[in-house]
């Protein structure tokens, strides 16, 4: 199976951003991710879910998380520098937040796909539940190695975030599913 490649311009323009504003998109899109998952999650362990229903609370969650973020990252730079940020911050901030919608954009084809008919909504959400966990553990498989520990302790690095990982989603189910 061949990796996909992401194209150069979008590896270039993200590795020129400054190392702290991919921690801060790299922060937004895993929140995004674990909200995302927790929705379609419970989504998919309601058997009664509609697709058009199913899309729109996907689509509300990642809304609310990138406007959460967002908003976060605003009083976050009033606090640290007592002060509101310029246009340029603010720029980067709305960039920041408008990440999250990468992280559902699979997930959302998916479940208009169930909407229009060409997916059962079953598949949908079995699709959206995988991508969001790959998502998530490559995720956590960059993060531990990019420690450059030797390999057992990014082997326990791995394991210990996708423990966390999973007890996050856990507890997400739980508050959404009431």
């Amino acid at each position: 199976m061949a990796a996909i490649q992401v194209p150069h311009w979008i590896r270039a323009g993200f590795r020129q951003r400054p190392a702290e504003e991919r921690a801060r998109a790299v922060k937004e899109r895993v929140y995004a991710s674990f909200t995302g998952l927790a929705i379609v999650t419970v989504l998919a362990l309601n058997a009664h879910a509609s697709a058009v229903d199913s899309f729109l609370t996907l689509l509300a969650g990642i809304v609310g998380i990138s406007i959460a973020g967002f908003v976060a990252e605003v009083i976050g730079y009033q606090i640290g520098y007592g002060k509101l940020p310029d246009r340029t911050e603010l720029l980067t901030m709305v960039r920041i937040a408008a990440g999250a919608f990468g992280s559902a954009s699979v997930a959302l084809v998916a479940l208009a796909s169930a909407w229009i008919g060409w997916l059962p909504i079953d598949t949908a959400l079995q699709i959206s539940v995988g991508i969001y966990f790959i998502t998530l553990a490559v995720v956590a498989l960059v993060a531990a190695h990019r420690t450059r520990l030797p390999w057992r302790q990014q082997l326990v690095a791995l394991i210990a975030l996708i423990g966390l990982g999973a007890t996050v989603v856990l507890v997400l189910s739980l508050a959404h599913g009431h």
